[in-house]
């Protein structure tokens, strides 16, 4: 998943898009040795152990990883979608802003 991820990422790069994690590894120290390791160079947030992560409990997330896809206006157009099936919703959200 996350080599697609990064790959969407750099295709995407000069369009109004972001991919942002909520990390639940506990600690920023893993936090920042899990991006480092597996290269993972878009904004993440440590929002803590899953038990303790506010972030989490807000956004209704029991496992992970879990996707939510926002278009330009804060509405969640899709969950949980994965691969060209993620890529391909937020390309079609992405022309709907250059309209």
């Amino acid at each position: 998943m996350i080599p697609h991820e990064r790959e969407m990422v750099k295709r995407l790069k000069d369009k109004p898009f972001t991919l942002l994690g909520i990390n639940s590894d506990g600690s920023r120290s893993t936090l920042k040795k899990i991006l480092k390791e597996q290269n993972i160079t878009w904004p993440n947030i440590c929002g803590g152990k899953p038990s303790k992560n506010k972030i989490a409990a807000a956004w209704n997330v029991h496992g992970w990883p879990t996707i939510y896809v926002i278009d330009h206006e804060g509405i969640i157009r899709h969950r949980d979608l994965r691969g060209k099936d993620l890529e391909d919703a937020v390309v079609k959200l992405l022309k709907k802003v250059e309209k």
